[in-house]
């Protein structure tokens, strides 16, 4: 999709903001303003980064972050640079995330309800959640208009910047909703 297409239909879907999260690339801030925009959306940038051991939505500082790390060294980089890091779809046939990051505790993010997995893999995603006492975390996934705003993120603080969308994360301030006035 193109950005202004984005932009344009999100508050008629009833959104408050949208994060932009292509893979493996912050591009899009060359196209975009990120905050508010003239009709009181909030942008946030953020990048679906992808590893051997599964794709993670990292936000933060994340626009330099190298190429080609391992979802260990992901997760500790976005640590070390104050970010957060959540572990998209994680039960997604074909690109799920290796177990053994959430056994090392690398991970306290995880989404739980995407809008292109399927029911059971969201099930899963959820009792993993609640077996572990992780934040959830919802994501339309969106790739075409109709998708944008199916599965948002309820916050629970005002979030007015990238640095607010990372303190709600990664304090859990923050739940799945369907659907949601304050959503992102």
């Amino acid at each position: 999709m193109e950005p202004s297409d984005i932009l344009s239909h999100a508050r008629a879907k009833g959104l408050d903001g949208v994060c932009f999260t292509d893979h493996n690339t912050t591009e899009v801030l060359a196209q975009i303003h990120e905050g508010f925009q003239p009709d009181g959306l909030f942008v946030a940038v953020g990048m679906e980064y992808s590893t051997p051991q599964g794709d993670f939505l990292v936000f933060g500082d994340v626009e330099f972050l190298p190429d080609g790390l391992t979802g260990n060294a992901l997760l500790l980089r976005v640590r070390d640079l104050g970010g957060a890091a959540v572990a998209a779809h994680p039960f997604r046939a074909g690109r799920s995330v290796d177990p053994s990051v959430f056994h090392a505790g690398l991970c306290h993010l995880i989404e739980v309800d995407n809008g292109r997995n399927s029911p059971d893999e969201n099930e899963r995603a959820r009792s993993l959640a609640l077996g572990r006492s992780m934040t959830s975390v919802a994501g339309s996934d969106a790739h075409r208009l109709d998708e944008l705003g199916r599965y948002p993120t309820e916050f629970t603080i005002p979030v007015r910047s990238r640095a607010d969308l990372v303190h709600a994360l990664n304090n859990g301030l923050c739940h799945p909703a369907r659907p949601c006035r304050m959503a992102i």
